[in-house]
This record gives structure tokens, sequence and C-alpha cells, in this order.
């Protein structure tokens, strides 16, 4: 049966869903709680900036190898480690007491997640029938923003309640029920549909070389340096400059991927619809825009607008770049390979973003860190633009 024949399988996106729902809100619960806990512990912003940049380095390292297996060798095995793995690793955070081991685990955690997100985005895609990447793709991210923008939340309710450990523990348990639900409700990997199975592999110099990857490669990276930016020093820039407390810190982090999540579906209709080129550079001036406008925060009333112009623009463009993406992964049959590069470019953004807002927060103001992000965006989001300016129609829109 083709591709542009077969139907959704409702069971197999379902348990995929929830599984990463699940385990991304555990995430999110901790992720806005690090930069205060180290800093407690007596980090400067470039240890900061590491116990971030640990778990982006470690992915990037290991995202081709396990993105080109599950290619090889399908994708249930590695969903199921990985996710059993961020269920232990949660544990080793309840024990940490110093910012050296906070680093360590956050490497090995990077290695868990690396066997993950892009093999579980791989799957979504193989599964999605032709024609459908926008819609498909952009109902499959509110997984992930709803995981994000609830987890914040909960995690700061959990820490003014409670301690810390506990958001670390409610971390681990999470990420254990998705271990269970992919372990018993994924089909095995003998029935998976992975392009591998019918035609070679294209190699990594031919993917590498494309110039929509590229493209996308590019704005995901500077997209991802943004988040960083924000998501490893907004909550300590709202703690020492505005006193906030751990609850309010919650919303405005929820603010950034819940506006994301819920804007995802409708845009992700409009993707299979419209230009999906014209949707991805959109997005990527709203977000702009947006970063640039954290810096010139006086109040909470600010920093919510900054939050929620965030959300709309990676709404509109996050939908969009995954459907092209997916539509290439198709077309090479090497659709672990296309996510483990879009997925390693995230990883290296988020290195980037949370090192070099590290070093600014020492040398110069945290603020100037958000304008180092905004022209990254900008320069980011027309690179991608020319990549892609000369390349077939069908790949960016339906018409």
């Amino acid at each position: 049966m083709t591709k542009s024949i077969r139907l959704l399988d409702k069971k197999v996106f379902g348990t995929l869903f929830f599984s990463i729902f699940a385990a991304v809100m555990g995430m999110g619960i901790v992720v806005p709680l690090l930069p205060v806990y180290a800093h407690d512990l007596g980090a400067s912003g470039l240890y900061i900036g590491m116990i971030f940049g640990a778990f982006a380095l470690s992915r990037t390292f290991f995202l081709p190898l396990f993105g080109r297996l599950s290619d090889k060798s399908g994708r249930k095995p590695f969903i199921v480690i990985g996710l059993f793995f961020y269920a232990v690793i949660s544990i080793g955070f309840v024990f940490s007491t110093s910012v050296e081991m906070l680093i360590v685990l956050r490497f090995v955690q990077g290695i868990a997640s690396a066997m993950i997100m892009p093999v579980v985005q791989a799957y979504v895609g193989d599964i999605t029938p032709e024609g459908k990447e926008g819609s498909v793709m952009g109902l499959f991210n509110m997984s992930m923003f709803l995981g994000l923008s609830l987890g914040p939340i909960l995690g700061g309710v959990i820490r003014d309640k409670f301690t810390l450990q506990a958001s670390f523990i409610v971390m681990g348990l999470l990420a254990f029920a998705g271990f269970c639900l992919s372990l018993f409700f994924l089909p095995p990997t003998s029935s998976e549909k992975t392009g591998s199975k019918l035609k070679p592999q294209a190699k990594w110099r031919i993917l590498i070389r494309d110039r929509t990857i590229a493209g996308l490669f590019i704005y995901r990276y500077v997209y991802t340096a943004c988040i960083g930016i924000i998501w490893g020093f907004l909550p300590l820039f709202c703690d020492t400059e505005f006193n906030l407390s751990s609850s309010v810190i919650g919303v405005l982090v929820t603010l950034l991927v819940l506006v994301g999540g819920i804007f995802n579906t409708p845009f992700g209709f409009l993707a299979d619809q419209w230009d999906r080129k014209k949707m991805v550079f959109i997005g990527g001036v709203v977000v702009t825009l947006s970063v640039i406008f954290f810096r010139w925060a006086r109040g909470v009333e600010d920093l919510v607008i900054a939050s929620v112009v965030f959300g709309i623009g990676g709404g509109i463009s996050m939908p969009a770049h995954m459907a092209i993406a997916v539509y290439k992964g198709s077309l090479t049959e090497a659709m672990g390979s296309v996510m483990a590069l879009l997925t390693m470019a995230q990883s290296m953004g988020m290195l980037t973003g949370s090192v070099l807002a590290g070093l600014m927060m020492d040398t110069m103001q945290l603020r100037d860190a958000f304008v180092a992000g905004s022209v990254m965006m900008a320069a980011g989001t027309v690179i991608f633009a020319l990549c892609l300016h000369q390349e077939p129609v069908k790949s960016m829109e339906n018409t």
C-alpha cells in the first residue's frame, strides 16, 4: 500500500502522542527551576549555561547515530529504551548536591533524549498520509507544546508547596509512564513502515548538501538558540530583576509554549493549503520581534506580551517547518536521518543560546542576551528564505 492512500494509524499516533506528552511534561516541570537551583548552589552564568549546554552537547553527538540506526533497525526499541533511561536519570537529580553533578546528569540525559525525540518524529512521519504533513505534524506538536506548557506551572506549584526534589520525582514518574505506554501499545518493530525497508537510504553527504534541509537546519538552529536563551535565563531574569515567585515564572514559561501549542493545530492545517515557505518566514519575523521585546521589558505585563508573541511566532512557523521536513524525509526514504539532523540543529541551538547568554550575563548585562538572540533569529530567517527560494514548489506548498 502506498503512502498516498494509507490512512493515519490512530492507535500508533495516539501512543506516540501521549508517551511524548508525559515525558516532555516531566521535563517542563524541572527545566525552568534548574537555573535558580543552580544559582543557589553558587553557579555563575557560564555554569548555568553549561547545565543546559551539556544536555544539548551530548544530544548533538548521538543524534545522527540513533536517527540512522532507527532507519535501519526500527523505531520502537530506541523510544522504549530512551524513555526508560529518562526515568532512571530523573532519580539521579534527587541526589544531586553540586553544579558539577547537575552538568553530568544533564549530559547523560541528553544521550537518552537523542534516542527519543527524532525517532518519535520519524515514526509519526512514517505513518503520515501524503498531503497531510502539516495537519498531522501540527497536531502531534501539541503533545510537546502542551507538555511543556503544563510542566512549568506544575513545577512551580510543586516547588512552592513541597521541594525541588519532589519535582524531580514527578519528572521520573511521568517518563516511566511514557515508557510503559510505548512498551505495551506500540506494535512490534517488524510491522513498522520504515522507508529504508523499501529503498536504499540516502547517504549523509546527499542530505547535508540538500538546500531545503540546510535551510530547515539553520532555521531550527536559530529558533532553538532563542529558546535556550529564554528558558535558561528568563527564570533568573524574573527572579533577580522582578523578584517573581516560582509559580509566576512557571506561568511565563508556560505562555511561551502553550500559545505555540494552541496555534500549531490551525496553522498545521493551513500549512497543507498555503505556501509553507512564507509561513516559516512570517513566523521567524514574529519570533525576532518578540525576543527583542524581552530586552525592553519593565514589568510583568511586558514579559507576558513578549512570551505570548513568541508563542504565536513558533505556532505559525513550526508546523510548516515540520511539514517540509516530513516531505523531504519521505522523498529520501531516510525519515530518521532527516529528523536527527533537525534535532541536532535544535541541540546545537540550545547549546549556543544558553552558553552565549551565560557569557553575556557574566561580562555585560543579562538583558543584552535577548538582543543577541533577536539578531541570530533575524539572520537565520533570511538564510532560510534564501536556501529555499528556488526549491521545487511541491515540497513547500500544496496547490
